[in-house]
């Protein structure tokens, strides 16, 4: 089953690579900041390493090439703005109930954004998890949108820069990481539940609390 994942993936961006070079990159790049669907840490590890490294070409055109990335991510988060400031909150509404999205998440972001503005849109681009749903409340509170695009390819060029890099470094080495993956997926899966599992405890940890409370309370009456 993961063989076939990862061929298919591996082929279907060679296929966008080979065709359109680095603006199949840009469009990629649109389409994952737009809807979160694609992983930009695959397209442009593999960017790095199929459009730059195996084709001979020196790393020094690895800033070049944040700068499609870039811009790319900045066009598909302007849709995302673009769809938060005109549909505003019930249009939003619809959009975190259609992919069960914390309405709370978004709200904490939309305060957070309302405090410090383009700022803390610059430093979101950087932060998994944050990346594409920064957006949202930035077109929300309405942040001029020059300030917000600006802010948007500053912080995606840094983010895609990285992960290219680090695909020229490393894509060599696909075979060997791939196959590490496969021999510790068991591992990998064990260690992500735990986390998931710890931050849920670290995060209703009040809750919890006040469930043991109430339980200690219940027999005391009893």
């Amino acid at each position: 089953m993961f063989d076939t994942l990862e061929q298919t993936i591996l082929s279907a961006l060679q296929i966008i690579f080979d065709e359109f070079g680095w603006l199949g990159v840009f469009g990629l790049m649109v389409f994952e900041n737009a809807t979160g669907i694609t992983p930009s840490e695959i397209i442009l590890a593999f960017a790095g390493w199929m459009l730059i490294e195996r084709h001979g070409i020196s790393a020094t055109f690895i800033p070049i090439a944040g700068i499609y990335a870039g811009l790319g991510s900045a066009v598909g988060a302007s849709i995302t703005y673009w769809v938060a400031r005109l549909g505003g909150r019930p249009m939003i509404d619809k959009f975190i109930k259609l992919f069960r999205i914390d309405p709370n998440y978004i709200v904490k972001v939309e305060e957070q954004v309302s405090k410090w503005g383009a700022g803390i849109v610059m430093f979101g681009r950087i932060i998994p998890g944050i990346r594409t749903l920064v957006s949202i409340p930035a077109g929300l509170v309405k942040i001029p949108f020059p300030k917000f695009f600006l802010a948007t390819f500053i912080g995606a060029y840094f983010w895609c820069t990285l992960l290219i890099g680090a695909g020229y470094v490393l894509g060599h080495e696909w075979k060997l990481i791939s196959e590490f993956i496969k021999t510790h997926l068991p591992l990998i899966f064990g260690s992500g539940f735990l986390i998931i599992v710890g931050y849920l405890i670290y995060h209703y940890r009040a809750s919890l609390q006040n469930l043991g409370w109430m339980r200690s309370q219940n027999k005391r009456l009893d």
